[in-house]
């Protein structure tokens, strides 16, 4: 995060507070680790920058594309097929992890097909 903290815009920020009912340490709107006898307000769920370090480590992966779009800013990748971002695995992802099935099964059936199609025991010669 290079001490910046990532601004979050208000799509980000609401599934932000979907999430912040994921993490343990909320209890009815309020932060059991922030509490020393005296209910404190979960600041992750009022605010539109991520704060809790607790929320960045543990909760914010249950949503990978909110992850990718706020933590790996430098690193993402935006998705050939749909144009969202994600963090490829390797230097060579092209697709978003639910594009990515689909188009492996689209080039497979490509690849088969155009095999089929020039395969000799089909009666095709290479010579014309």
């Amino acid at each position: 995060m290079n001490g910046k903290r990532p601004y979050m815009d208000y799509p980000q920020y609401r599934a932000a507070r979907r999430l912040v009912h994921e993490c343990c340490n909320y209890d009815n709107g309020n932060c059991i680790l922030l509490d020393n006898g005296e209910p404190c307000v979960c600041v992750q769920s009022i605010s539109y920058s991520l704060i809790c370090r607790w929320f960045i480590t543990a909760v914010l992966p249950l949503d990978g594309k909110l992850e990718a779009a706020l933590l790996h800013r430098a690193d993402r990748k935006r998705c050939t097929e749909c144009g969202g971002y994600f963090l490829p695995k390797s230097n060579r992802g092209k697709y978003c992890p639910d594009c990515a099935g689909r188009m492996k099964r689209i080039k497979a059936a490509q690849r088969k097909r155009k095999q089929r199609l020039l395969c000799h025991a089909l009666g095709y010669s290479k010579h014309p």
